[in-house]
């Protein structure tokens, strides 16, 4: 059966398993910022909504079950039909099924207009659910489509790069959102659904003119015309069926902490903030995750050593003076031993994704334990530092989990992307645990799911695998 990646030539991309196709590789980073920037506004809505529509935190949480459990249908629907007629995206090309993708992120962008004329939050869940669909097959087709522009052995360094510009999406994000639903649209007196609707009718437009930018775009294909294998033969492979699970409690984890620091930061311990100044700091948890990335991508890239040292080192230094300048001197000192903790483990796990992955892990179970015990100032930086050690687990997780595969990467993508159904599950579960016992207990649900991928990255990525 021919490669997929090697199955089609292109001007843009000469089908070389040495070298990185760096122009699409440069187009796929527009997409990734895109649905970064367009995700995290869920962290926004589900405060707003839970004012808007008096709501209890496990309601608010609907929004993320809405918007992940479409990741679960969609790519329940896409691995069925790869039972029935072979993988779909071998058969119309990557770049397809990304316009596809976009073109209905669009379409559930603009549902949220009817919604906020209704006033019904049941429509709101709805119109989020279509914009998942679409994401789940951007993130089906995308991840996937990185890895194979370049060599194998420099998949994790790329896919971290992209996530890295997809983390910037969720860095600016809070702000934009926050500004845009707390400020700009939100009208004293009126009903706060209202405030939603001319943001997500301008994601609409953004999201079609992007689609016609692919469309044009020359990009490789990367289609496979030989003949499809059919079935779930991916599963046999256990580092991709344990994969599956790590990535399904490493979003899950992500989302919730991310979900729950607006109101977190509102409780009395942590200095009730009011939601328009906690969105800001929700750019900082985002933030450390852009943060983390660009030191993922130098430190599995294939750069000399000093040279990767000295990248990896540039980053958190040019962070910690963007901090200073924009928040003060107190919040970049509180990040600076963040930035100084991630930097020392990134340079002690330089070109082991697996080894990195476990200590990021670990990491988060400390910090949340911190911010579940510990109030004011060191508790809030304890969970914003979360975002910098989660990090490295997307691009580390996917490429572990689909290395060797071959043809069947496709597959196991729409497997992994599943997963992204823990986005779904974990946050209403810790909506419940907080209604009953506490925003602050709450954070136990993402400290075991951050048990997992320790265990992932010590054993689970190397069972059965063949590299």
């Amino acid at each position: 059966m021919t490669n997929p990646a090697t199955s089609a030539a292109s001007a843009t991309c000469p089908p070389s398993e040495s070298q990185t196709c760096r122009g699409p590789f440069a187009v796929m980073t527009v997409l990734f910022f895109m649905w970064g920037f367009m995700t995290v506004w869920n962290d926004i809505l589900i405060p707003h909504f839970k004012d808007a529509f008096t709501l209890t935190y496990f309601q608010a949480m609907l929004v993320q079950f809405a918007f992940f459990g479409a990741y679960a249908f969609g790519s329940s629907l896409y691995i069925l039909a790869t039972l029935l007629w072979g993988d779909p995206i071998n058969r119309i090309g990557y770049k397809n099924a990304v316009i596809i993708g976009l073109l209905t992120a669009a379409f559930g962008s603009a549902l949220f207009y009817p919604a906020a004329t209704a006033v019904s939050y049941p429509l709101f869940l709805g119109a989020l659910f279509v914009v998942g669909i679409g994401f789940a097959l951007l993130q089906i087709a995308a991840n996937p489509y990185v890895t194979i522009l370049g060599p194998e052995r420099t998949a994790s360094s790329r896919l971290n790069l992209s996530q890295a510009f997809n983390s910037f999406g969720t860095t600016i994000g809070p702000l934009v959102a926050g500004w845009l639903v707390f400020k700009v649209f939100a009208s004293p007196g009126a009903h706060g659904a209202g405030a939603v609707k001319i943001p997500y009718l301008c994601c609409a437009a953004i999201f079609v003119i992007i689609a016609i930018l692919f469309k044009c775009a020359r990009l490789p294909a990367f289609t496979n015309h030989d003949k499809i294998e059919r079935g779930l033969g991916v599963l046999r492979r256990p580092h991709v069926t344990l994969g599956i699970l790590a990535i399904f409690m490493y979003v899950g984890a992500e989302v919730a902490v991310g979900s729950a620091i607006v109101s977190f930061l509102g409780s009395p311990a942590l200095g009730a903030l009011p939601p328009g100044e906690a969105s800001r700091y929700l750019s900082i948890f985002w933030g450390g995750l852009m943060i983390g990335r660009f030191m993922a991508a130098f430190s599995l890239s294939e750069m000399g050593m000093a040279l990767k040292r000295g990248m990896m080192l540039a980053v958190p230094v040019v962070a910690f003076i963007v901090l200073w300048a924009t928040w003060g001197g107190e919040a970049a000192l509180n990040a600076g031993v963040l930035l100084i903790m991630v930097t020392v483990i990134f340079l002690a796990t330089s070109s082991s994704p697996q080894r990195l992955l476990a200590a990021c892990a670990a990491v988060n179970i400390i910090l949340l334990v911190t911010a579940m015990t510990a109030g004011g100032g060191i508790g809030r930086w304890a969970v914003l530092g979360v975002g910098l050690f989660c990090s490295a687990m997307w691009g580390n997780i996917f490429s572990l989990a689909i290395a060797g595969l071959g043809a069947l990467k496709s597959q196991a993508s729409s497997f992994l992307v599943m997963a992204i159904a823990g986005g779904a599950l974990l946050p209403p579960l810790q909506g419940l645990l907080a209604d009953h016992a506490g925003i602050g207990i709450s954070f136990t649900v993402p400290m075991v799911a951050f048990a997992y991928v320790a265990f992932y990255g010590l054993y689970g990525y190397r069972a059965g695998a063949r590299h």
